[in-house]
């Protein structure tokens, strides 16, 4: 394959590359890592144009100092786009002069027309260095991102890095090597930038599918307590009746409000208060299944929809295991609350056939509970 076409194919890959990376760094809340890939990007097409243009009027010389000079810039943003995406405490100010170095030794051999080995060695160790050092921060960090993927970064850098140390020396051995070895560096490179990119693209991906799921939280759970809210319990209570259409199941809506909580909150305060809230609604897990529904409807009122009942009487056995965690002393701050708990009950579909109506049933049992002298259950009576 003629050289022409090899960095023809190499500049157009790597200039889609560079307008992807460009992309990605307007995404929102992506760090300048980003954007350094993207210039080295950039720094690599320019760097295979030189081979396509006609500098000094054909001098190949020429044109191998130039591409030496931006491919040593394009292996430097690598390697600062890696530190910064990742935040590591590298310093980079030993790279910079590494890098002017080189660079100057480049232009040096290209001013005094000295042997260009001289010149293909200074840039060979300068990116054999950088490019280990690449592939040992995507190991080191590839649990960061995606670990496949930056292994596969680490993987590719290493072997670029090993190209590097010895391709020149190939080269200066059998000129004829020289096609094949550009191809051979090129498809590393695409490997590295292309897992790179694809890492970073799926670490995007899952911050917004776990942006999308606390989202989907807020709006369904009580920010408080973590239960379900009342906008939820709808939705769950659908499923609910599901599992109750088998015969002689039922579903039961117990209404529990907290006895005494608005003396706890207007002495100790709203903070105490919230944490007895919290640890109520732990309680209230605690003493149901897995198959039940628990919400938050109010300040100090839960709703717990109970699934799958076999009889009318396993509904007591709930509502007295209920009452015992209320009862118990709640302790904030070194302080201990006697609090308890008036709660009524519902049946589906003995009582109703819509939550609606099943909750305001209950509701109404358990106010009548509490002017009965609260700390008990009562059952709709029809």
């Amino acid at each position: 394959m003629p050289y022409q076409i090899v960095h023809a194919i190499g500049a157009t890959v790597y200039f889609i590359f560079f307008l992807l990376f460009l992309w990605i760094r307007r995404m929102p809340r992506i760090n300048h890592g980003a954007g350094w890939w993207a210039a080295a990007m950039l720094f690599a097409v320019a760097a295979r144009l030189v081979f396509l243009l006609p500098l000094g009027g054909g001098d190949n010389r020429l044109a191998l100092t130039a591409y030496a000079v931006l491919n040593v810039v394009e292996k430097f943003c690598l390697l600062a786009g890696l530190v910064r995406f990742f935040n590591l405490p590298l310093r980079l100010r030993g790279f910079w002069i590494a890098m002017l170095a080189v660079q100057a030794l480049v232009l040096a051999v290209w001013v005094a027309d000295a042997s260009p080995l001289l010149r293909d060695a200074g840039v060979a160790a300068f990116n054999a260095v950088v490019l280990a050092c690449v592939a040992w921060i995507a190991c080191r960090k590839r649990d960061a991102l995606d670990a496949r993927l930056l292994l596969v970064t680490s993987v590719a850098s290493a072997l670029l890095a090993l190209h590097w140390a010895s391709a020149f020396l190939v080269i200066d051995r059998v000129p004829g090597w020289f096609t094949p070895a550009f191809v051979m560096g090129t498809l590393l490179v695409l490997v590295q930038y292309f897992s790179l990119l694809a890492a970073v693209l799926l670490s995007f991906q899952n911050r917004l599918l776990a942006s999308e799921s606390r989202a989907l939280d807020m709006a369904f759970q009580d920010p408080l307590t973590g239960l379900s809210n009342q906008r939820y319990m709808s939705t769950l209570f659908e499923n609910a009746l599901m599992l109750a259409n088998r015969p002689h199941q039922l579903v039961a809506v117990v209404y529990i409000d907290i006895d005494h909580f608005k003396p706890v909150n207007d002495r100790a305060g709203h903070r105490v208060g919230d944490e007895v809230l919290k640890l109520m609604a732990a309680r209230l897990k605690r003493a149901t299944r897995s198959t039940d529904i628990c919400a938050r409807v109010g300040g100090d009122e839960f709703v717990v929809i109970c699934t799958q009942l076999e009889h009318e009487d396993h509904v007591h056995g709930i509502a007295e295991k209920l009452l015992r965690e209320f009862t118990m002393p709640v302790e904030v701050e070194g302080r201990q609350y006697q609090l308890g708990a008036s709660i009524g009950i519902s049946l589906y579909p003995l009582h109703g056939d819509s939550l609606t109506e099943l909750v305001e049933l209950a509701d109404k049992a358990m106010y009548r509970m509490k002017r009965e002298g609260k700390g008990g259950y009562r059952m709709h009576a029809p």
